[in-house]
């Protein structure tokens, strides 16, 4: 695989494009909005600055990076030389649905198809195309470019070649893969999100204060973040829509998303996005 393909130039969008670029590959980032393909660039030229004051990589290595980058707003013309696209648009399943339907479309056969999706169903996003057996799900975590985790996702259809090729890929850029079925929430969002949903339950509830909560979790537990502070970073909007896939996938009440979780979305309170959550940015 030489050339990649990334939809979508939000945060984790940009951060799988740079990832991918620092590697050697020949990345096209595509959005059909110009003005977060300006932004995601700008943000990639400053994490590299990050990177370059820390010596973690040098001058050569930020300029070629940039170099392996082209922003495209055409998903038709952004995939068709690509060996993998990696869809990391908005985590909406008819979005991705359509998303998926447009490259099989225009990719070339033996292009694989991944979504970033940390939650919706990749076998969903297979039956969207007519190559179910190269579909697979990449789950990159955020910050991408300092995460070691990808959480890769076998769909009911997704072949063993696909498997074999994207865990190898992973490696190459310097990833852990660890390979999970296709389940609601996966491993990650099943565990990481019940959990946040407690800690919200148990603010409601007046047990403790959130930054207490959060301390408890940090200094008890050796999270290097508590739950609270970590929904704020994720977005209190992802969190919710993640707890309702979960709810919906499993037909269980017990990944019910807290009513103040529902509360603070509905009031447009996000988190660090918004300047509000259960703390003030």
């Amino acid at each position: 695989m030489k050339q990649i393909a990334v939809i979508g130039a939000g945060t984790m969008g940009n951060g799988i494009a740079h990832v991918f670029a620092q590697k050697g590959f020949k990345v096209n980032l595509i959005d059909t909005q110009a003005a977060a393909l300006e932004k995601a660039m700008q943000t990639i030229q400053k994490n590299l600055d990050r990177q370059l004051a820390k010596n973690v990589i040098d001058e050569a290595t930020k300029t070629s990076t940039l170099a392996n980058i082209i922003s495209i707003t055409s998903i038709q013309e952004g995939v068709h030389n690509a060996d993998l696209v990696v869809e990391a648009a908005t985590e909406n399943s008819e979005i991705k649905k359509s998303i998926f339907t447009q490259l099989d479309q225009h990719a070339p056969a033996h292009c694989i198809l991944a979504s970033n999706t940390s939650s919706i169903s990749i076998t969903q996003l297979a039956n969207a195309t007519k190559r179910p057996n190269q579909v697979i799900g990449m789950h990159f975590m955020n910050p991408v470019p300092v995460m070691k985790l990808v959480e890769i996702i076998n769909g009911q259809a997704t072949s063993d070649a696909t498997t074999e090729a994207i865990v190898t890929l992973t490696k190459t850029i310097d990833k852990i893969p660890c390979v999970v079925k296709d389940f609601p929430g996966f491993i990650a969002n099943r565990i990481l999100m019940p959990m946040i949903n407690e800690a919200i339950i148990a603010l409601s509830e007046g047990v403790s204060d959130a930054a207490t909560i959060d301390q408890i979790m940090k200094l008890g537990m050796a999270h290097p973040m508590g739950p609270l502070q970590l929904a704020d970073y994720i977005g209190l909007d992802v969190c919710k829509n993640i707890m309702v896939i979960m709810q919906e996938g499993f037909q269980n009440d017990k990944y019910a998303p807290s009513p103040l979780l529902v509360q603070l979305v509905t009031e447009g309170k996000l988190g660090v996005k918004t300047g509000q959550g259960f703390y003030q940015y």
